[in-house]
């Protein structure tokens, strides 16, 4: 029994973060942070590198231990949204029936995020054009890809016509992105109208798309 209760102590050790690895995801976190904050408030192409050392109270020296840019910070920043709205994704995915209740569930699911996330607005509200040219970040491509391999599976099942998925995903994302844009644009956010807009547009918009269902029945 003491055999179990070292390995799990010897687990838990491990689990648990040294000093040093501490300072280093302290420090990396509050560069990002600082970011996000610095973006926000004047812009990607009016930020520079001084700015975001200049807000997190670090030497310039530690700045570039981890990041060689501002261009690989905002990427970071990138990646860690996609991070956090991959999951709900999945989770909607899972929920969702119908390709029609995954379009519908997806696209309130992220204009909600959008409309409930304050960091993320304010990223998004500052720099809508910088963000729309930034799309081949590693999280970013895995969610776009997960997106399509949901679009190939419902055309496996049948339950959507036998379309061009790559083409359907870049519309689905582009609508989302380029919607996004203008929702947070506007005086009154309204994530439930955004959502029911984007899906009606998709679902009419796949009613008529030739796929090869048709093609063979001519």
């Amino acid at each position: 029994m003491s055999t179990d209760i070292d390995d799990a102590a010897a687990a838990d050790v491990k689990k648990k973060p040294g000093k040093r690895e501490l300072t280093k995801l302290n420090n990396r976190e509050a560069i990002l942070s600082a970011a996000r904050s610095v973006f926000a408030d004047l812009g990607y192409g009016a930020t520079s590198v001084r700015d975001i050392i200049r807000k997190t109270g670090l030497a310039s020296g530690t700045f570039y231990n981890y990041f060689r840019s501002k261009e690989e910070v905002f990427e970071a920043l990138m990646d860690e949204g996609m991070r956090r709205i991959r999951p709900r994704l999945r989770a909607e995915r899972i929920r969702s029936r119908t390709f029609e209740d995954f379009i519908r569930n997806a696209y309130r699911t992220y204009f909600d995020y959008l409309a409930s996330d304050r960091d993320s607005f304010q990223l998004m509200r500052r720099n809508p054009n910088t963000i729309r040219v930034r799309m081949d970040t590693p999280e970013l491509i895995a969610g776009f890809e997960e997106i399509r391999e949901y679009l190939e599976e419902d055309i496996r099942n049948g339950t959507l016509p036998e379309v061009d998925a790559e083409y359907l995903m870049a519309s689905v994302v582009g609508i989302a992105m380029e919607m996004g844009d203008r929702m947070l644009l506007r005086p009154e956010i309204d994530a439930e109208k955004a959502s029911a807009f984007a899906t009606a547009l998709v679902l009419g918009g796949v009613r008529a798309l030739p796929h090869k269902g048709k093609q063979e029945q001519k």
